[in-house]
């Protein structure tokens, strides 16, 4: 029992002499992981509640769109804008503020908008929306440089023909009639032989009457 009791002994002055050495570091690896699980707990909580009060907002927004408010149409866009740039309600708040800045003619405003909507949108499909629309607002504007620009390269293949339909709007608008007549053909090798649109896209570019 003595040759027992001695190696005990033994075993806790060996783990006193261990944890004297190294049970700060313990300690610290313990707490750093209790703030750590806290930390992402915490996070993950914060995340939910400002997409929780991004949605709300966003519904408020969109009420404002059903009944035409213009002028808390804009308001509520700045501020879901400000608020909660990183959520995806933003840049869709954003686009829908734009079209109504162009409806007041407010077309220097609706450009800001809608770079701000195709520089931050998630969605390709947003994206895309928002460049083919700056690049109206552009042409509209007599900006045929920028209004290039926005549509010169799709974000994705499904928006190339869309694109190339845009650039020939800009191209036709500069008397450039060549490259508007190119700029068409692309959007016909683009588009599906089933698509209504072709038609119209036919029309701008025989009507350039360029071989």
């Amino acid at each position: 029992m003595a040759v027992y009791d001695l190696e005990e002994q033994e075993n806790i002055e060996s783990l006193k002499a261990w944890w004297k050495q190294y049970g700060s570091l313990v300690i610290a690896a313990v707490v750093a992981f209790v703030i750590g699980v806290g930390g992402v707990q915490g996070w993950r909580y914060y995340q939910g509640e400002q997409a929780l009060k991004a949605a709300e907002l966003y519904t408020e927004f969109e009420e404002a769109v059903k009944v035409e408010d213009a002028a808390k149409i804009q308001s509520l866009a700045e501020k879901i804008r400000a608020e909660f740039a990183s959520s995806t309600y933003a840049p869709r708040a954003v686009l829908l503020a734009a079209r109504t800045a162009v409806d007041k003619g407010e077309r220097d405003k609706a450009v800001e908008l809608l770079r701000w909507a195709g520089a931050n949108g998630k969605d390709e499909s947003l994206k895309a929306l928002a460049n083919l629309r700056l690049s109206a607002v552009l042409l509209d504007l007599g900006k045929h440089d920028e209004a290039v620009k926005a549509v010169t390269t799709p974000p994705t293949e499904a928006f190339a023909a869309l694109f190339a339909d845009a650039r020939g709007d800009v191209y036709m608008a500069q008397g450039k009639n060549k490259e508007a007549a190119d700029a068409y053909q692309v959007a016909l090798d683009k588009l599906p032989k089933s698509a209504a649109y072709r038609n119209v896209v036919e029309i701008k570019r025989d009507s350039l009457g360029v071989q």
